[in-house]
């Protein structure tokens, strides 16, 4: 045992020893960025087993996505080897779906419950729209489902809504989100938030069920805890009700998901929720260089909602920062490409050692088109993603309604798919059919093929109709029979066969018709992972679809390219190289957050992020002039580049240019002075009085009429909010670009 014990503690700094033996009652650890914390979890984990003597199966560790799930798991199987598989290490809505599948019912979920993906909540939130009557044009869906997300993240149902509502749009989310509720559970459909939001349920509503796992996991081990949210820290609450062992392991430093309801309170608040709590601090850095963390700690250091974290670092000093300038987007772009090539030629690097790092999705263009253009391999991660393309769409969905054939949301998309003339309107009409009986459309295409010998249900579709319906119904019906005779793979191949849909692919004459079917036989050979008869491993096989990441698309092959990634996605990722583009006022950080002190500082934090990613190389570029949203706009540099202190930047390379003599790879005199002046907030008394005030009517040539809602100095220059008439709405508009003309005045 003291062999054992030795092994696992060899290696690790005091502090991280010091977590991995803190055996009894709540522990915070704030992990710096690069400090070993997955070492410490794992270790941890290890320590318990072998020499506390805890059951690997009281265990669970819990973090954000797949790919740091399945680096924990990888290291626990080193270290302990067979008995590291009955241990439960995975994501929170993992964990739940495990929770749900299990012991659901006790509050009326059914183990049969199908995930819903964006697409899907998307698809039901139009739906519910359509019931009660909210026009999509007015209320766009997404911005709905977004608000519907808010609330579940904070344990609201429609009645919470309600209860909050402080205006109209409050009322038409309640509204919707309490029929979008009714779409889900007749379909036996969970989003995302309801997978948290019901095991929160569950555990308060069902007491044994509750007790059951708090009797179960000793230790919960929480991963990435700054960014939890209400749901999340409810479960972990709840799950170590019982003996309060709960370890925590995060930095508010790296808190960037408050769009995604993320609640950086969780960790700041940690020490006052559970007086007496164990606090580690993991300092130590072992990823960046000295340069790299000096300057990521200059930028960080100014926020105020953070725990005092001293990093250090016993790397080598490194190479100093690269701060450059290019003049547009495009010529940025080029910049990073052509380094890229340079430092694969000259410094031995390859594309997999470098990234490209952006703030909003939209820079991604310049880059790709850069990449193209000089032959340069590449993947942008977050774009269209394998389980999103439409052919594995229809798959899975044919493969979801054998699961649950009252999912009617997989059932509308696969019932004309191909094509068996059933249009629209034949669609459309089934489903408000069986919403007038209160049935999903499974059980009313039941009631058009009844029992022989009695009288068919009157409903809305002519004989043709009818035989087309319940010919799907006999084809759906006969795959699910399926499903006790064949293995998951053959499965696949009976479902491609029987639906027509390979043939009908083959014979479209569509110019990508075989790279869709390559993307079949892919999805197919997944399956290979699942084990066992079709009915035994369909599920497990839907929830590995549904819960898959963005960051599951790098892997781990020898390909090359150059990873296109940004700036959220990054998180967790490490790179020898990186480069950071649109360091500029309005892009990083973004225009957005210019006005909220909340907003701003995480903005900081993202940049840090991005900066805490590098190990050994860090490229910080901006452009002077930029188009975002197909207008140009010319934003001063940003203001974290004045935190960096100048010691730290490529002072040798002042005169040197990086790769053809464009831009000097430092920040000019004058631009220091600019983003000095936007740090202090003194460029706006350089400009002109305001040329607007609120309430005053103008004309936009593209918008039309509006009236301003207020009027807002930027950095040279003044945003002006407009409440535009019609389907405009609400627009945010800087002056220089948008051309307003007073209502009655002839536009110049």
């Amino acid at each position: 045992m003291a062999e054992a014990r030795d092994a696992l503690l060899d290696g690790l700094n005091p502090a991280q020893r010091e977590a991995v033996e803190h055996v009894d009652g709540p522990l915070l650890i704030v992990a710096g960025p690069g400090s070993g914390k997955t070492r410490v979890i794992t270790h941890r984990i290890a320590y318990l087993v072998t020499h506390v003597g805890i059951g690997p199966g009281r265990i669970a560790a819990v973090t954000f996505t797949n790919r740091a799930a399945r680096e924990m798991r990888s290291r626990l199987q080193r270290l302990l080897g067979d008995r590291a598989r009955h241990l439960v290490a995975g994501t929170f809505h993992g964990l739940c779906v495990i929770i749900l599948r299990r012991d659901g019912e006790a509050i009326g979920v059914p183990p049969d419950f199908v995930i819903m993906d964006d697409e899907d909540q998307i698809s039901l939130i139009k739906r519910s729209m359509e019931i009660v009557e909210i026009d999509p044009k007015r209320f766009p869906p997404r911005a709905i489902l977004s608000a519907i997300s808010s609330a579940k993240s904070q344990l609201l149902g429609p009645e919470g809504v309600e209860a909050r509502a402080t205006g109209y749009y409050d009322e038409v989310v309640q509204r919707i989100y309490a029929q979008y509720q009714v779409l889900l559970a007749r379909t036996h459909g969970l989003d995302f938030d309801d997978l948290l939001a019901k095991t929160v349920s569950l555990m308060q509503q069902a007491p044994t069920v509750r007790e059951k796992y708090q009797e179960r996991f000793i230790h919960l081990m929480v991963d990435e805890f700054q960014d939890t949210n209400v749901a999340q820290y409810t479960i972990a609450r709840e799950l170590s009700g019982k003996y309060r062992n709960l370890a925590v392991v995060g930095d508010p430093d790296q808190s960037i998901y408050a769009w995604r309801n993320a609640d950086i309170r969780n960790i700041l608040s940690f020490q006052r929720d559970y007086p007496g709590a164990k606090v580690v601090n993991l300092s130590e850095n072992y990823r960046s260089t000295e340069t790299i963390l000096a300057a990521a700690q200059a930028v960080i250091s100014t926020n105020r909602q953070r725990l005092e974290l001293d990093l250090f670092t016993h790397n080598d000093r490194g190479k100093p920062i690269v701060i450059a300038e290019a003049f547009t987007e495009d010529e940025e772009a080029e910049m990073v490409v052509e380094e890229v090539q340079r430092l694969a030629r000259e410094d031995g690097y390859s594309l997999r050692d470098c990234v490209v790092t952006y703030r909003v999705n939209a820079q991604s263009r310049a880059l790709e088109e850069a990449c193209l253009r000089y032959g340069m391999p590449y993947k942008l991660i977050g774009g269209v993603r394998f389980y999103q393309r439409r052919e594995v769409k229809d798959l899975i969905a044919y493969m979801r309604l054998l699961q649950d054939p009252y999912d009617d949301v997989s059932l509308t998309r696969v019932i004309n798919v191909p094509a068996r003339g059933l249009g629209k309107r034949t669609v459309d009409d089934l489903i408000a059919w069986a919403g007038s009986l209160g049935l999903p459309a499974y059980s009313a295409l039941q009631l058009l093929a009844p029992e022989q010998g009695q009288e068919p249900s009157s409903s809305p579709f002519d004989a043709r109709q009818r035989r087309g319906l319940v010919g799907f119904l006999g084809l759906v019906n006969g795959l699910r029979e399926q499903l006790a005779e064949v293995d998951l793979t053959a499965l696949i191949d009976v479902v491609m066969e029987r639906t027509g849909y390979r043939a009908a692919l083959l014979e479209s004459g569509d110019v990508d018709a075989e790279d869709r079917l390559d993307n079949l036989r892919e999805l197919r050979g997944m399956t290979a992972d699942f084990d066992g008869p079709a009915a035994e491993s369909l599920a497990p096989f839907l929830e590995s679809a549904a819960l898959v990441s963005d960051q599951d698309a790098l892997t781990e092959d020898d390909q090359q390219y150059l990873t296109l990634i940004t700036l959220h996605q990054i998180k967790g990722l490490e790179f020898p190289v990186v480069f950071m583009t649109g360091f500029e006022e309005g892009v990083l950080p973004h225009v957005r957050s210019l006005d909220d002190p909340e907003q701003l500082e995480e903005e900081r934090r993202i940049a840090y992020v991005g900066m805490t990613r590098a190990e050994q190389r860090l490229y910080l570029l901006r452009s002077f002039r930029r188009r975002l949203a197909g207008a140009p706009q010319a934003n001063p540099p940003s203001r974290f580049l004045l935190d960096i202190p100048y010691e730290l930047v490529d002072t040798p390379a002042r005169e040197r240019v990086i790769a053809g003599g464009r831009s000097p790879a430092r920040l000019s005199a004058l631009d220091r002075e600019a983003a000095a002046a936007v740090a202090a907030g003194d460029r706006a008394a350089d400009l002109e009085p305001p040329p607007f005030k609120a309430g005053d009517k103008i004309t936009h040539a593209s918008f039309g009429k509006g009236i301003v809602v207020s009027c807002t100095a930027k950095p040279g220059d003044y945003e002006i909010t407009v409440a535009f008439a019609g389907d405009a709405g609400v627009k945010r508009l800087l002056h220089s670009f948008a051309k307003l003309e007073m209502a009655g005045q002839p536009t110049a």
